[in-house]
Order: structure tokens, then C-alpha cells, then sequence
């Protein structure tokens, strides 16, 4: 793969997440009932930026959860050399019965991951309602899902592939389109 563009560097993608923190706040009048979801792995780490955000903007603190959804693809990988899946554990630290969850993920492509997040929230109890964060919407649905909360809509081809790095487990900020070759 070949890097085409970066898209966002660390200021606009601070921004976005400003942004996305305000309109969290403003579509649900305020983060009472909400907890922040992360699909994990980047998506941990942008809800716990959105929940610092939040806690500044609102000068309360929001729950963060973490979400492994491994066992809940429908095109589960092998990751590990006895051919097992490999599953890192979720943790929510509140019953998400009655609550608004919002799921946070880095990028929306197909949709599978999404679906495979709502399944395993399921089996965490009933919330009232799910909504979805995203840093980047590519586009290329197969499934009927959308975001609630965008950082950037960026159209790409299939051919392309839309890399997210955060400083958390990259070293760095930024998003970039990479060219298959």
C-alpha cells in the first residue's frame, strides 16, 4: 500500500472530536443518561478524549466502557497460534439498562463492525437507545447503519483504504487514504 493523502491531521481531528463532544451534548440536553461506548481498540481511545471534552464542556464526568466484539463478527479472524480468536474482554462501568450508549468507533465503512458492537451490547442489558460516533465515514455500506456523530465524511473508493493513527497505540495523530498497489 502506497499513502495517498493524509486527511486529518492532530488539530482537525481535535476538532472534530471537539465538535462531536458538543453535538453528544446537545442532542441528548446533556449527559445525565449517557455512557460512551469504545469499540476497541482506537475507538477506547477516542471515547476517552470525547469523555475529557465532555467533562470540561459539562463540568461533570461521563462513564466510558470498552467493547470487544470479537466473538460477535461475522467474519471472525484467527489471531493466535492455537487458532483461537483472540478476545481482549469488555467492561462497562454501569448497567447500560435504560441508558443512551454511544458507540465510538474510528472508522464507518461497512457496517459489520457496528452491527457486531449492537449485538454485544445486547447481551449487557437493554438501553433506551444506541447512537454512533465516528472520527471518519467512508461510505460503503452493506447494511443499513449510520452514524449519529461524524468527525469527517470522506468518500474513497474500495480500492482505497482509510488508515486512522492516534498517539495512544501509533505514536501519532492522523488520518491518512493508502492506494492498494
Amino acid at each position: 500500500m502506497v499513502q495517498k493523502t493524509i486527511v486529518l491531521d492532530d488539530k482537525a481531528i481535535q476538532r472534530a472530536l471537539t465538535r462531536i463532544a458538543h453535538e453528544i451534548i446537545e442532542r441528548n440536553k446533556g449527559i445525565s443518561e449517557c455512557i460512551l461506548v469504545g469499540i476497541k481498540t482506537r475507538g477506547i481511545y477516542l471515547a476517552n478524549r470525547l469523555a475529557k471534552r465532555i467533562e470540561k464542556i459539562e463540568g461533570q464526568p461521563i462513564s466510558v466502557g470498552e467493547l470487544d466484539i470479537t466473538l460477535y463478527r461475522d467474519d471472525l479472524t484467527i489471531k493466535t497460534k492455537d487458532a483461537e480468536p483472540e478476545v481482549k474482554g469488555s467492561h462497562l462501568p454501569t448497567d447500560i439498562k435504560n441508558k443512551k450508549v454511544i458507540l465510538v468507533d474510528d472508522v464507518l465503512y461497512t457496517g459489520r463492525t457496528v452491527r457486531a458492537a449492537m449485538d454485544a451490547l445486547v447481551d449487557f442489558g437493554r438501553p433506551s437507545a444506541i447512537q454512533l460516533a465516528v472520527l471518519v465515514d467512508r461510505g460503503h455500506r452493506e447494511l443499513p447503519i449510520r452514524a449519529d456523530f461524524i468527525g469527517k465524511n470522506i468518500p474513497t473508493s474500495s480500492q482505497e483504504r482509510v488508515i486512522v493513527e492516534l498517539a495512544e497505540s501509533d505514536g501519532c495523530d492522523q488520518v491518512s487514504i493508502y492506494k492498494n498497489e
